[in-house]
């Protein structure tokens, strides 16, 4: 793999050839930072956990730099941080058995730049190298500028394959603002109760992040446990913990619809709701 990057780096976890690791993917899930895809994309993680049928891949593209940091790293530059960060997504990739986990390397600025077409050629070549069914990444109404600057570079990537090249679904996940208030019809849900020590322990390897005060590893089962407990008013949990995410495949089948557009029809879609539940009984 000849990265566009040249800070960019991959590590196999079973050691396999790297072309083999990548090909063999069928889950792929590209996030801003490290951490976010055990945040976000469990689900595919959990579809390809203990398979030989079924492998799944990281992409992370930011450097790591900018990490909030405290206690034992309290006193770390950027570039021990970036050091670190990368140490601590490749345990995460052994933990959960991923087939491949890439580390881009680009600086929060470089992402968030719209027309930053350096980023978007690395994701199609990643696309061609894996050729997955299934794409997890950020979601279109997240509020981190640099996770919205993933997600459009990884939807204006996918539009450059060809028609055939393009992967089955599309998934825009939660991170920094879930997707709860998307209205039940329009939810992808995945049920995340498999393997809790596994959840756990992928969280937990990011101990720069949870020594340096984002406890990610409890609001990450918290909000999965929510979402299990919420899910309907009506009967008993039939998960003990959920996951949501928009689908984000329209985005792909049509290249005319535009990403503003497509996020706001939810957005809509939630209005009409709130407006006609109110109406219902409130009148």
């Amino acid at each position: 793999m000849k990265f566009e990057n040249a800070n960019a780096r991959i590590f196999i976890p079973d050691n396999d050839k790297e072309e083999n690791a990548l090909a063999k993917t069928t889950h792929l899930a590209i996030s801003a930072h490290q951490d976010d895809i055990e945040l976000m994309a469990y689900h595919g993680i959990l579809q390809c956990f203990g398979r030989k049928d079924a492998w799944f891949t990281g992409v992370v593209t930011a450097d790591g730099a900018g990490s909030p940091r405290d206690g034992l790293y309290k006193d770390y530059t950027d570039d021990d941080m970036k050091a670190v960060r990368i140490v601590e997504q490749n345990k995460a990739a052994f933990v959960g058995e991923y087939a491949a986990m890439l580390q881009l390397g680009y600086t929060s600025k470089q992402i968030k730049t719209p027309d930053n077409e350096q980023i978007v050629d690395e994701y199609v070549k990643i696309f061609r190298a894996t050729k997955p069914k299934y794409v997890y990444t950020h979601n279109l109404a997240d509020k981190h500028d640099t996770h919205c600057g993933v997600v459009t570079k990884v939807i204006k990537a996918l539009r450059k394959l060809d028609k055939n090249e393009r992967p089955e679904k599309v998934f825009g996940c939660e991170v920094w603002r879930d997707l709860d208030w998307v209205n039940d019809e329009q939810k992808v849900v995945f049920d995340l109760s498999e393997h809790p020590n596994i959840a756990a322990g992928l969280v937990s390897v990011f101990d720069s992040q949870i020594c340096g005060g984002k406890r990610y590893d409890l609001a990450a089962q918290g909000r999965r446990t929510a979402h299990a407990t919420y899910a309907a008013s009506h009967g008993c949990d039939n998960a003990t913990g959920l996951g949501y995410a928009m689908d984000l495949t329209p985005l792909i089948e049509d290249d005319s619809l535009d990403m503003a557009d497509y996020v706001l029809s939810y957005i809509d879609a939630f209005k009409k709701d709130v407006y006609d539940r109110l109406n219902k009984v409130g009148k």
